[in-house]
């Protein structure tokens, strides 16, 4: 594979969703990389029709590149016909299958790294397949043990410590030995795959003014504190914790490389705020570069020519960047 030219793989997503619109766009990025959709040809085709584009469609061949502004795709056929905004449960393995060419294709080296677009959870589960996203469904086909959530937006990158639980249950899913293993994966990404020789990264506190010296919680003095010690005996660059209030100030930022939240609505409103539309999704800890959209499948948007491809664009580029520096 040519260093100046990676390949990356694109999945549409779900096909009654946005993602079709968005990977039509993909030629007027102008990226310097191949960038392979993963999706049912006459799907495209046909919602590129719906949308009055007129973006050429190149069948995949690795040693081929596609002609200037057509589009690559790796044909999978869908199981059933899909309309744009209407679910059927008939296509969740189709959305499975898309994915497992991109990881497949990543692991054995046919792909620098691969892009998705959204999926559609509960379709899937509908299909009576049981799916919990896209970061769990990666982790599991690649064998990794333990995966870690990234934003990126507006010159932030945002990890966390938990990331899809009830507000009650997240105190108890910090632990020493999770706080750990979440800060070193983190640290070894920024420095494996961003090419950061020495990350300095931000630690949020759980509770208000990160405890306030225990009288507003222990979890700074019991938990957090102590592995930020051990981690940072070991030469890591870590501040903290501190209060998430005032964690965002654009100068405490700006010297930072990264922000670890303790759970997601700690950390995300602020990234979203900032860089809605263009926010980006990165899975830490693979063995492969994996970066998302940071958006759903927007049903009420699809076949309309209103989605914004904004993300899918960022993600594309940070992709190729990744790709590039791991190269």
């Amino acid at each position: 594979m040519p260093h100046s030219r990676p390949v990356l793989a694109i999945t549409a997503g779900e096909p009654a969703g946005i993602g079709p619109d968005l990977v039509l766009r993909l030629p007027e990025l102008g990226l310097p990389a191949r960038l392979v959709v993963i999706a049912d040809k006459h799907l495209l085709a046909s919602r590129a029709a719906q949308l009055g584009l007129h973006t050429p469609l190149h069948d995949y061949q690795p040693g081929q590149a596609a002609p200037a502004g057509a589009l690559e795709v790796w044909h999978v056929p869908l199981a059933a016909a899909a309309a744009a905004g209407q679910l059927d449960a008939a296509n969740g393995r189709y959305v499975l299958a898309t994915l497992d060419v991109a990881i497949d294709g990543c692991q054995r080296g046919e792909f620098a790294a691969m892009v998705t677009a959204p999926v559609h959870k509960g379709v899937i589960n509908d299909a009576g397949i049981a799916f919990s996203g896209h970061t769990e469904y990666l982790a599991e086909r690649t064998g990794t043990p333990k995966v870690v959530m990234m934003l990126a937006g507006a010159g932030m990158r945002v990890a966390l410590a938990t990331t899809h639980l009830p507000l009650r249950a997240v105190a108890d899913a910090i632990s020493r030995d999770s706080l750990r293993e979440v800060i070193t994966i983190l640290h070894a990404d920024l420095v494996g795959k961003f090419g950061i020789a020495a990350p300095r990264i931000l630690v949020a506190g759980l509770n208000p003014h990160a405890g306030e010296g225990g009288h507003m919680g222990r979890e700074e003095i019991d938990v957090i504190e102590p592995v930020l010690s051990e981690l940072r005996a070991e030469g890591m660059q870590l501040v903290g914790p501190l209060p998430a209030d005032t964690l965002f100030n654009p100068d405490k930022l700006a010297s930072a490389d990264a922000v670890l939240a303790m759970y997601h609505d700690q950390g995300l409103p602020v990234l979203k705020h900032a860089s809605f539309g263009a926010g980006i999704n990165i899975t830490l800890g693979l063995p492969i570069i994996r970066t998302s959209v940071d958006h759903g499948t927007a049903l009420d948007l699809a076949g309309s020519g209103r989605a914004d491809p904004g993300s899918l664009f960022e993600a594309c580029q940070l992709a190729c960047q990744l790709a590039r520096h791991h190269h």
